[in-house]
């Protein structure tokens, strides 16, 4: 099916002499005489280019493409001067002319129009193909992002199941150390299950909002592990991201070292306070901090209880590409944990 031209030009004589000439390149063409024909033409639809020239009968073709552009029209535009002011062509590509061809009485313009129209037609329709092909992946990113958000809610919903059922087995079992085991596993699955639930109410499927994730961390661990006479839990955090893998190591580690803190910082049933700090670094770092002011632990120190805690913070230290380390102090234990931010 040929293409179809809409040259837009009040000399006749000319429209004849385009028709016949196009019409060899393989074009089919419209003639109108100004721009209230021309746009209703192109309303009609069908129309692959549109050839204007400058001087009509009672405007200019700047007129034209001016409302063209006003109406959002994407038909590539050749514009036509006799003209040899170039501040001409220059308002026509400002407005949005594709191309402009200067009109001569020589051979060299018809087949310099036909180039002009050709090249216009090839990047308009490549044009119109990658904004399609940018709405596809649009919507592809966006249907992922659903998918993701949705499976991050179920695991969430999953992991808070197994969760209670371990909370109903803490209840209901008599051994002291078997309960201790138990809540320690029903706090780590928790700071997991926190990781995806702050995925699937984040704007970012791919990034955990750490101040937010470790409130609602915190919160689980003061409720699970200690008793309303025991220590309480502190946070101070800078508003920062991270990726979920990262999150979920972060997270763990801090179960952990909180965990310990309750437990063994103060005698039972003394109060106190455990700090938690996530700081921003002026060197795109954030320094991580679990403190408390109780009887003290240091590096080297034989871990109490079955030294499990200890060896889970450390793996997770490591996939983070980093260390706790120990700082002394005059009473109570302080662990820092040094992180590169996503970049």
């Amino acid at each position: 099916m040929p293409q179809t031209i809409l040259y837009v030009d009040d000399d006749f004589a000319l429209a004849r002499l385009a028709t016949r000439h196009l019409g060899r390149a393989g074009y089919e063409v419209v003639h109108t005489a100004d721009s209230v024909s021309a746009m209703a033409a192109i309303d009609k639809g069908g129309i692959d280019a549109v050839v204007l020239d400058h001087y009509l009968k009672s405007e200019t073709g700047l007129d034209m493409l001016r409302q063209m552009k006003a109406l959002e029209v994407t038909i590539p535009v050749i514009y036509v001067t006799g003209s040899s002011d170039a501040t001409i062509a220059i308002d026509a590509l400002k407005n949005g002319a594709a191309d402009y061809v200067i009109k001569t009485v020589g051979d060299e313009f018809w087949p310099l129009m036909e180039s002009a129209i050709a090249q216009g037609i090839a990047t308009a329709e490549l044009k119109r193909a990658k904004e399609k092909a940018d709405q596809e992946i649009r919507r592809g990113k966006e249907r992922a992002e659903v998918l993701l958000a949705e499976v991050n809610h179920r695991v969430a919903n999953s992991l808070a199941l197994v969760a209670a059922l371990i909370r109903l087995q803490v209840s209901s079992s008599k051994n002291e150390d078997v309960k201790a085991a138990l809540a320690e596993t029903q706090a780590r699955i928790s700071a997991i299950a926190g990781m995806h639930r702050s995925l699937y109410t984040s704007d970012d499927v791919r990034q955990v909002e750490m101040d937010k994730y470790l409130g609602t961390l915190v919160a689980e661990v003061q409720g699970t592990v200690s008793d309303q006479q025991g220590p309480c839990i502190m946070l101070d955090a800078d508003p920062m991201s991270l990726a979920s893998d990262r999150a979920v190591s972060v997270g763990m580690i801090v179960t952990e070292l909180l965990t310990n803190a309750l437990k063994y910082a103060y005698p039972t049933g003394g109060e106190g306070e455990v700090r938690v700090q996530l700081r921003r670094q002026d060197d795109g770092q954030a320094l991580l901090s679990v403190e408390d002011d109780g009887v003290g632990w240091k590096e080297g120190d034989v871990p109490k209880g079955t030294g499990l805690g200890s060896r889970i913070v450390k793996s997770m230290a490591a996939t983070l590409g980093s260390a706790i380390h120990y700082v002394p102090k005059p009473s109570g234990t302080r662990a820092e944990l040094l992180l590169q931010l996503d970049s």
